[in-house]
């Protein structure tokens, strides 16, 4: 809305341009947040296509909305979905990209009714999707709830309402030399180093004792007697158990010597990560899953930042695209685990944890992943990482 400002005075003249343009800037500010929001016919149609839209088309329409999904539709009405995954996997198995999206997209997509649509954080959770569509009676597309927008303030929330106590045991994996933090970890161990006024395993175990989780032990071997006499320190405060590694043993080898130490579940996290989240809720879905052991996850969007070629079998350039982008869950190193888990890994033998979670998925155990937002993980693991935590820290 323009300001009518009556007057022939230069400067009341220029302070009408001035709030003229100002208005004009909020309402474009305006329309664009609603775009980004994910509200709006338009923004639907961005992540529609039609059956017979090929592969190609469906690629860029994809990058487009820059979400990593496409709904398969028939005018409005939901057939199927495809990922930015499902299009990369077809490309590796030499896929025609001419061909329609229908013969790669998955026929049963998860939906939602609008009366369902207050679920749609549960179901993406649970079902480990960042997208879910709600439709009406003639399963029409009326909106999309997106994992990136249903929880843009959890972290937020999560600070203010009453926490729950779950009091279970926490795991801090605090053996490692850390390496990628050099010079600092040849004098300071990892678990030490300062984020603003306190270390990174004193903000790791106070976020856990928000939920009443007090007892906390701690696997330790590089500098393992700096670690011990710091927290020995009558001003520190805290109750610690430490569970020496004679030998390196890694992430996974390492929980081998809770064998005896821990009777029910437990939260595992590194000693290099905050987690700004519910962990009531992670341990409730952990627990309604019946997983063995479950793993906090992000989306993370990553863009090659060059142009790319995809070749077909005579090695002609059927395609070619600026600086593509593609998403993947990340493992944020903080699990829900259960005791049975770590009888899975074998005594005295160096293994990643990693490693012994894919022997769980061979054997057909129950693995989950829990979505959080991007923005409620922090990483201190590398010198950019540790700035970028502890600018984060300084805003809370």
């Amino acid at each position: 809305m323009i300001v009518q400002i009556l007057t022939h005075d230069r400067e009341n003249e220029g302070r009408r341009l001035f709030l003229s343009f100002h208005n004009w800037f909020v309402i474009l500010v305006v329309i664009v947040r609603q775009c980004e929001d994910g509200r709006g016919q338009m923004h639907i149609n961005d992540y529609i296509v039609e059956e017979n839209t090929s592969v190609i088309d469906t690629m860029k329409q994809i990058n487009s909305g820059a979400r990593g999904i496409a709904f398969v539709c028939q005018g409005m009405k939901l057939c199927a979905v495809v990922t930015d995954g499902d299009i990369r996997r077809y490309i590796l198995k030499n896929g025609d990209l001419e061909q329609p999206v229908c013969e790669i997209a998955h026929g049963n997509p998860v939906y939602l009714s609008a009366e369902q649509a207050g679920q749609a954080g549960e179901v993406m959770r649970k079902c480990s999707i960042t997208a879910v569509p709600i439709v009406n009676e003639n399963k029409e597309i009326i909106d999309i709830k997106f994992w990136r927008d249903e929880f843009r303030d959890s972290v937020q929330s999560s600070h203010s309402k009453q926490r729950r106590s779950l009091h279970i045991p926490l795991v801090i994996m605090a053996g490692g030399k850390g390496t990628r933090l050099r010079p600092y970890t040849d004098i300071l161990p990892k678990p030490l180093i300062p984020v603003g006024d306190k270390t990174i395993t004193e903000h790791i175990m106070d976020r856990f004792a928000a939920y009443g989780c007090g007892q906390v032990m701690m696997i330790v071997n590089y500098k393992k007697d700096f670690i011990k006499a710091y927290y020995a320190d009558s001003e520190i405060h805290r109750d610690i158990t430490f569970i020496e590694e004679d030998e390196y043993l890694g992430t996974g080898g390492g929980l081998c010597l809770l064998a005896d130490k821990v009777e029910d579940t437990f939260f595992m996290s590194n000693c290099d990560i905050l987690i700004d989240a519910d962990y009531a809720e992670i341990l409730d879905y952990h627990k309604r899953s019946g997983n063995m052991i479950t793993m906090v996850c992000v989306q993370k969007n990553f863009e090659i930042p060059y142009g790319t070629v995809t070749l077909d079998r005579n090695r002609q350039i059927v395609q070619m695209e600026e600086k593509p982008k593609f998403g993947y869950y990340v493992n944020t190193g903080f699990y829900v685990v259960e005791p049975s888990f770590v009888a899975r890994i074998p005594q005295n033998t160096f293994i990643h944890i990693t490693d012994v979670i894919g022997q769980c998925i061979a054997s057909g155990d129950r693995v989950g992943g829990y979505l959080i937002q991007d923005d409620a993980w922090m990483d201190m693991g590398q010198f950019d990482e540790l700035e970028k935590m502890k600018q984060r820290l300084n805003n809370l």
